[in-house]
């Protein structure tokens, strides 16, 4: 199997509720380095993204350990990677900071990574990672290979203020970003925020149902998510229950990780609602480590997402 991974880098240093902090990769790493996990060394995992110049060598070399991800697609370019800082006053509340914000990935990038992939997963981090015209283009390229899109809206929903902090805000465009999709992606706070109408969740599911994409999928932190899923034009409704961690200690990326470990167990199951509560359990897991610094134990869930593969055969 193939993934094509589109979404900016960051560089996150966390400062938890007990004053703590964590520096580590952030960002699209989330995405890869849990495809990089969950897939085996026969799937290709393709990211699509920049770098500052003088993280470059650094950064590709740390990928280095994952002999599934082809760095053919990550690309330098001069300045600084996109610098992220979280505060958390809780374990559900924080102020987000970003500075250096990449210039958005452009097509001409994308396309050679995504040609005769299995799905594409787009994940806005920063909000500004591709235009809407690349996500036209990239609609249009796949669509007669039927290569599944799967947009995680994420920063979309978020506007910048001049001390660099980070505010929810209505997506003027939201319904040209949701169309004609195989599912999207949001937690509760974004889908609240996505329209200025403020559509309740049910309503907002049945618009994006019924602009051609299959599935979409609200997630509640440890209270579970849920999934929309358009069958033969009536709504399902699927609700998974959450998993009260052990102990929690960053839900940093949490999100990253569900999108990621969806694409994982859908692109071999093809069936929604088990990749989605697989991508519930991961990220459930994902809560319990600190920023991306831990992210290799989540390949204990490796042999159940490889189970699927050999089922298939």
């Amino acid at each position: 199997m193939i993934i094509a991974v589109i979404g900016h880098l960051c560089m996150d240093l966390i400062q938890r509720a007990d004053g703590t902090e964590t520096q580590s990769y952030g960002g699209i790493y989330f995405s890869v380095a849990t495809l990089a996990n969950l897939l085996t060394d026969e799937d290709t995992i393709r990211p699509v993204f920049g770098i500052g110049k003088n993280d470059y060598d650094e950064f590709v070399e740390h990928l280095g350990r994952y002999p599934n991800v082809d760095c053919s697609g990550i690309f330098k370019f001069p300045g600084s990677t996109n610098q992220v800082r979280l505060v958390y006053s809780s374990n559900e509340e924080r102020i987000e900071c970003s500075r250096f914000i990449s210039e958005p990935i452009p097509w001409k990038r994308i396309r050679p990574s995504v040609a005769h992939a299995d799905i594409v997963l787009v994940n806005m981090i920063s909000g500004m990672d591709i235009t809407l015209e690349t996500l036209d283009e990239l609609r249009m390229e796949v669509r007669e290979d039927h290569i599944p899109v799967y947009l995680d809206v994420h920063s979309i929903t978020l506007g910048i203020n001049p001390d660099f902090t980070r505010f929810h805000r209505p997506v003027e465009q939201w319904r040209r970003w949701l169309f004609m999709l195989h599912g999207a992606h949001l937690n509760e706070e974004e889908a609240g925020a996505l329209t200025a109408e403020r559509l309740d969740e049910q309503t907002l599911a049945k618009h994006i149902l019924a602009m051609n994409t299959k599935t979409l999928h609200v997630t509640r932190g440890k209270r579970g998510c849920t999934a929309y899923i358009d069958d033969h034009k009536h709504i399902q409704r699927v609700d998974v229950a959450g998993i009260e961690p052990e102990k929690g200690i960053d839900p940093t990326g949490c999100g990253d990780v569900f999108s990621a470990a969806y694409c994982a167990h859908y692109g071999k199951s093809k069936n929604i609602a088990a990749a989605v509560e697989f991508a519930n359990r991961v990220a459930a897991r994902k809560a319990q480590l600190t920023g991306s610094t831990a992210i290799d134990e989540l390949s204990s869930f490796r042999s159940q997402n490889s189970a699927l593969q050999k089922s298939s055969l």
